[in-house]
């Protein structure tokens, strides 16, 4: 099992919202958000599915699901997630290089 906290900014003039990229968990992850909120955007078949979740909110990813979180609030989000299915010496990230294609613009 294998424990992180991640960090996003929050949009400025010049900057965009931070954001996770696309990416799966092989082993799925639980999520709890300490500071801010965070949209997840995930591909779901040909469908772009997406729920916010705020400080003091948690919520689980499944195995091999593609999503993108973003920070669409005002302020840093922290998130801290558990990886429960990763073997030792694997990688809780599978990086997906591109948009699925169901959530334009994102």
């Amino acid at each position: 099992m294998v424990v992180v906290m991640n960090t996003f900014a929050a949009a400025t003039a010049t900057t965009p919202a931070g954001s996770s990229g696309w990416h799966s968990h092989p082993g799925g992850a639980i999520v709890v958000v300490a500071q801010g909120e965070i949209t997840i955007y995930r591909s779901v078949g040909s469908v772009c599915d997406a729920e916010t979740y705020a400080a003091g909110q948690s919520f689980v990813e499944r195995p091999n699901d593609v999503q993108d979180g973003v920070n669409t609030g005002t302020v840093q989000t922290i998130v801290y997630v558990t990886f429960p299915g990763v073997p030792v010496g694997g990688s809780p990230r599978i990086d997906v290089p591109t948009d699925p294609g169901t959530c334009p613009g994102i």
